[in-house]
């Protein structure tokens, strides 16, 4: 496997950490800046209870990485309104105290759409994780009559930052001009529009793998009384591979492993019941880890992703440590093996019926080069 520059991939987590480059860094930092700004404006304004809708807005930082300004410009413009359009879903469905089934009808298409979306659009990473988590949390929330706005405003106002986080080197190139290429990194990613992705049916397989692992989990964790159902959804979702991408049991679990190997480090984390700043900084601490690893070794960053989930779920709405934990692992469980269960039925469909070969406008991708 070669990287986006021609020159073969590292093999092995380990020499991929040892190729590391600036450019790693530099989206790492600006992953952690957008996760951490926002939750600190919050914790001064004593309104930590908001801090959900800033991180989902800010995860709108994720996108775009090591892509050209002009096609970033389009990925994570889409990525933040898929973003707001899940939150603001979220809340709706608060507000309205919406029945289970109009949840699960929303979620569907919320899945939906930003697959089909984010494939046509050449969004990466192109699964639904990120919209699917603040859809479900932001559901979970609360809402007083008449905060609906001000939760959307913060989350809108998370995303702006995280944007403009993402395309702040824009300026900076415009002025070096001619200088561009020595003082700045080569930005090789390339993320075509592909106009007939809704044609190609491995993106259709993909839509029914998520959608239908997501329900699953959902209505399993409701029946066995569990506490917080979306983690279910949340781990069925994160474990099934995006579109286009080979269906490896292999990949899925890493997937688990590296899920649960993350609640053990959110107890260590919360045991204590830290500060809040601390907690902040931890936010941004694994924001930074998991933007490093994921796109060498997605298990590994989910090691810090799900501490990440977890500290914002416990800022947002404070929980008894042993059940927020009993609750992840439980619902880790149940969501990785009905998301197993998917790769499994894909693997024996595509056996059965074979998928059209890639072309140009739907090629086909690794497991290594999107998460």
């Amino acid at each position: 496997m070669a990287d986006p520059q021609g020159a073969p991939r590292p093999a092995g987590l380990i020499a991929r950490l040892r190729s590391l480059r600036a450019l790693d860094l530099e989206v790492g930092l600006r992953a952690a800046l957008a996760a951490v700004v926002p939750l600190a404006v919050l914790v001064v304004l004593d309104r930590v209870d908001l801090a959900a809708y800033a991180a989902f807005g800010g995860m709108t930082a994720i996108f775009g990485r090591s892509e050209p300004y002009r096609t970033r410009l389009r990925t994570v413009t889409a990525a933040g309104a898929a973003q707001l359009v899940a939150i603001g879903a979220g809340i709706l469905l608060s507000v309205l105290q919406a029945p289970i089934a109009v949840e699960a009808a929303v979620l569907a298409a919320v899945i939906t759409l930003v697959i089909v979306g984010f494939n046509t659009l050449g969004v990466t990473p192109s699964g639904p994780l990120f919209a699917v988590f603040a859809v479900l949390v932001c559901a979970a929330q609360p809402v007083d009559d008449g905060s609906g706005w001000l939760r959307f405003g913060v989350a809108a106002a998370a995303a702006a930052f995280a944007w403009l986080l993402a395309m702040s080197g824009w300026l900076l190139r415009r002025a070096a001009r001619t200088r561009e290429q020595a003082i700045f990194k080569s930005l090789p990613r390339q993320a075509p529009v592909r106009a007939r992705a809704y044609a190609d049916p491995r993106v259709w397989l993909n839509v029914v793998q998520n959608v239908v692992a997501a329900l699953a989990a959902g209505g399993a964790a409701l029946l066995l009384g569990i506490g917080h159902p979306y983690w279910a959804v949340v781990s069925a979702v994160a474990v099934i591979p995006p579109a286009r991408a080979a269906h490896t049991l292999q990949r899925a679990w890493h997937r688990v492993v590296g899920t649960a190997v993350g609640v053990g480090i959110a107890g260590l984390v919360l045991w204590p019941e830290p500060p809040v700043w601390v907690l902040v900084v931890v936010i941004g601490i694994c924001q930074f880890a998991a933007e490093i690893l994921v796109g060498r070794h997605y298990g590994a960053a989910l090691v810090f992703v799900t501490p990440l989930a977890l500290a914002v779920a416990h800022l947002a709405s404070p929980t008894p440590l042993p059940v927020l934990l009993g609750d992840r692992l439980v619902e880790t469980v149940v969501g990785a093996a009905l998301a197993v269960a998917a790769v499994l039925a894909a693997r024996r469909f595509v056996e059965h019926v074979p998928m059209p070969p890639p072309t140009v406008s739907t090629p086909s991708i690794s497991p290594e080069e999107h998460p």
